[in-house]
């Protein structure tokens, strides 16, 4: 059965789990004056039109960048909400899925992630686990997924671990997804401030060579979504 979204589904929930900002914006525009307030409007509204583009409109969940995978083990990681599982399932039914939820309240403080998680309940196999330590053996996974999740661990030391993990469960011909938005100009121009909350190409160039990775290559699935394909460095594959 074909795993299907729903129209206006990733509009919907940005607005769902990001009400407390839009809020502030419908007050600020109330006393900020109709010239300010336009501004503020205009801005909101082409970060939604954007937002609507990227999660609704584009092929972002077919993860067209596995489209010639043929993985036998997957690991799927995610943040405290998970929207790629049943799409993996769907597209790889013949793999193992494992699905791993890193989501620590003390550490990843987002509120839109505590409301998602809310709305939307782990999946019943999903394993929790701490970036520090994937309970898997070495050279497990041909295949690693992480969509819209590692830019949650804000702290460059933890996301350095984390990632030396992903690279000692993958088997050393596997290869490694990671799909976000970047801090760049596309994201500035669409989200404004928000776009602080992303990192840069820079800084995940820095995460993938301090955990011994090697990026194969570089997908824009949209102007505002980067997906990083990563293998093994030669030599760390045993």
């Amino acid at each position: 059965m074909d795993v299907k979204r729903k129209a206006f589904q990733g509009l919907t929930n940005i607005i769902r789990f990001n009400w407390h900002f839009y809020l502030l914006a419908c007050v600020a525009f109330v006393f900020l004056g109709f010239g300010f307030g336009m501004v503020l409007a205009m801005l909101i509204l082409s970060s939604l039109l954007v937002s609507y583009y990227i999660y609704d409109y584009s092929n972002l969940y077919e993860l067209p960048w596995l489209e010639n995978s043929q993985p036998q083990s997957i690991l799927n990681i995610n943040a405290g909400f998970d929207e790629s599982s049943a799409i993996l399932s769907q597209k790889f039914p013949s793999a193992a899925l494992h699905i791993c939820d890193f989501y620590d309240s003390k550490k990843h403080t987002e509120v839109s992630v505590k409301r998602a998680r809310k709305a939307y309940p782990p999946h019943p196999n999903c394993l929790r686990v701490q970036t520090s330590h994937l309970p898997f053996s070495d050279h497990t996974f041909d295949v690693v997924v992480a969509m819209l999740a590692a830019h949650e661990i804000r702290s460059a030391g933890e996301r350095e671990k984390f990632f030396l993990e992903l690279q000692r469960v993958t088997q050393s011909d596997g290869r490694i997804y990671v799909t976000e938005h970047l801090r760049d100009l596309p994201n500035m121009l669409a989200y404004n401030i928000g776009f602080f909350h992303f990192l840069s190409k820079k800084s995940w160039l820095d995460t993938f060579e301090a955990a011994d990775l090697q990026v194969e290559a570089v997908i824009p699935t949209t102007p505002f979504i980067t997906t990083f394909i990563l293998k093994k460095r030669h030599g760390n594959a045993a």
